[in-house]
């Protein structure tokens, strides 16, 4: 004759009742130390009642650990929209055209590259484009009629009108205002956005040519 498991939650699957009753939380609620508090008021001594000052503390204590529980729990959620607001933002600059600042300058097999400058007043401001072994091939010459931005662009060739070789390039900036003084500027390049990552401080974007660089670095998006 064949007998019958007792062990009717294990042939279902299924985990007993006491199994699920004592995963519960340990953890008292605010109505569990309410109960525990009337219980502790109608069992107390007649002759030395409770302290009303020690019930108020309690319950104030208890009033600050759930605040504390709740505001963790909306910290988190909170952690999770930006994480996914991040995502969303890295992925929509994907095949765009940001404006970063390098000091290196990439060439692709065809066309050129392009950046600003800030000029920090009128005058001139000179351009030099070096290849990897530090020689200079070419020069570009831009007028800055007032402070502000001044772009440049290198159609790719040296000083010849030859074609250079794709690679990275190196490029400097000098301003030379109405007065003769010189002065070194910051070279901010463009190039396409290959893709993002989101890091644990934030937005990195992989650019063609130029490796990685922040979010916070993007001065413009095109």
């Amino acid at each position: 004759m064949s007998t019958v498991s007792s062990d009717i939650y294990s042939n279902l699957g299924l985990t007993a009742t006491s199994a699920a009753t004592s995963s519960k939380s340990s953890s008292l609620s605010q109505a569990d130390f309410l109960k525990l508090m009337t219980e502790q008021l109608q069992h107390q001594d007649p002759l030395k009642p409770m302290d009303n000052s020690q019930m108020v503390s309690q319950m104030a204590q208890l009033s600050t650990v759930q605040g504390i529980g709740d505001l963790n729990t909306t910290v988190n959620q909170l952690s999770d929209s930006l994480s996914a607001d991040q995502i969303l933002r890295g992925a929509s600059l994907v095949g765009h055209q940001v404006l970063v600042p390098s000091a290196t300058l990439p060439l692709g097999s065809e066309g050129g590259a392009h950046g600003v400058v800030a000029a920090p007043s009128a005058g001139i401001v000179n351009f030099t484009v070096s290849d990897a072994n530090g020689n200079a091939v070419k020069q570009i010459t831009a007028t800055a009629t007032e402070a502000g931005q001044v772009a440049f662009d290198w159609d790719g060739t040296d000083n010849g009108g030859n074609r250079l070789a794709a690679g990275k390039y190196s490029i400097t900036a000098t301003h030379t205002d109405t007065s003769g003084t010189k002065s070194d500027l910051s070279t901010y390049v463009q190039a396409p956005v290959e893709s993002a990552t989101v890091g644990s401080d934030g937005i990195y974007l992989d650019l063609t040519g130029l490796g990685t660089a922040p979010l916070v670095n993007v001065l413009r998006v095109s």
